[in-house]
């Protein structure tokens, strides 16, 4: 492996942190002999474009360095290919980084991590979601969840995540069922009312959601949660348990496996690594070993 890498930097990742996380992870990497470039992500078309080249080019590891929309922008220039992704988790959710067992706010810790894992080729090969060209690590979420999100994105005010505190509450107050089309692999289609369907890569979204609680992340599978119809009052009684993935038990919780699932409602868009993929319909296929991750 070439000893040249490189850092793929989102500068506003946690308010900031992804630019001051840069020079620590940087320096850590340096001092165990490793040459960095690095590659700011101001504009996300064109660094994913340089990201490609670096790819292109040989480097010996692209390093993303943010949250999960930095990992998300990483694995559309690494899927498919044999160079490895560092994460240096310092962005507001970092699931991808939890589900690897990788530091998370701590730079230093997670270059020298890198740095270890280079040198002694601790690489491991994980399953990516894919829904048309766009490639995701942890969820895809439709429903309830991408409706808050659609609230928030629209607001102007509040600023920061107060905005998408206020956007559930008014999504709350607006709640009601889903109509969603759903087919799980070659099955029939099946028609269904849900708050809020989950196709999960990985077990968690917006740092530490445990939603797909139990998704493994080299299965060649997803798991599908599916929240069926509830009130108001039921869905703020399940909402605390997800952080600790009991809500699956509920019986208002059904949890598919499946290697696809296409989802169609009307006025839904979806939302994969906390970006948005689009309106559905949409498809997703689980592809096996599609990406190779620095691990400890």
């Amino acid at each position: 492996m070439t000893s040249e890498i490189t850092l793929f930097v989102n500068p506003t990742a946690g308010r900031g942190r992804g630019a001051h996380a840069a020079q620590p992870a940087a320096g850590a990497l340096r001092e165990a002999g490793f040459a960095v470039r690095t590659v700011v992500g101001e504009d996300a078309d064109a660094a994913l474009g340089r990201a490609r080249e670096a790819v292109a080019g040989g480097t010996g590891a692209l390093i993303a360095v943010g949250g999960d929309g930095m990992v998300s922008l990483a694995l559309q220039a690494l899927a498919g290919t044999d160079t490895p992704l560092g994460v240096v988790a310092v962005g507001t959710g970092n699931d991808f980084a939890r589900y690897n067992g990788l530091p998370v706010r701590d730079p230093a810790a997670a270059g020298r991590l890198i740095a270890e894992s280079l040198k002694g080729s601790r690489i491991r090969s994980v399953d990516l979601g894919r829904s048309g060209d766009r490639w995701f690590g942890t969820v895809l979420a439709s429903g309830f969840d991408s409706r808050v999100n659609d609230r928030g994105n629209r607001m102007r005010w509040p600023t920061g995540r107060l905005r998408y505190d206020v956007a559930m509450l008014l999504e709350l107050a607006d709640l009601r069922p889903i109509p969603y089309r759903i087919r799980l692999d070659d099955g029939p289609v099946q028609e269904i009312e849900a708050t809020l369907v989950a196709v999960g890569n990985g077990p968690s979204y917006g740092g530490g959601m445990r939603i797909c609680a139990d998704a493994q992340l080299d299965d060649g599978l997803f798991d599908i949660t599916v929240v069926g119809e509830c009130s108001r009052t039921t869905l703020l009684k399940v909402f605390p348990r997800v952080y600790r993935g009991t809500h699956l038990s509920h019986p208002a919780v059904t949890v598919h496996r499946a290697a696809k699932v296409s989802l169609e409602a009307d006025g839904i868009t979806g939302y994969a690594d906390g970006e948005r993929v689009g309106p559905l319909p949409l498809t997703a296929e689980a592809v096996p070993a599609a990406v190779r991750v620095v691990v400890p």
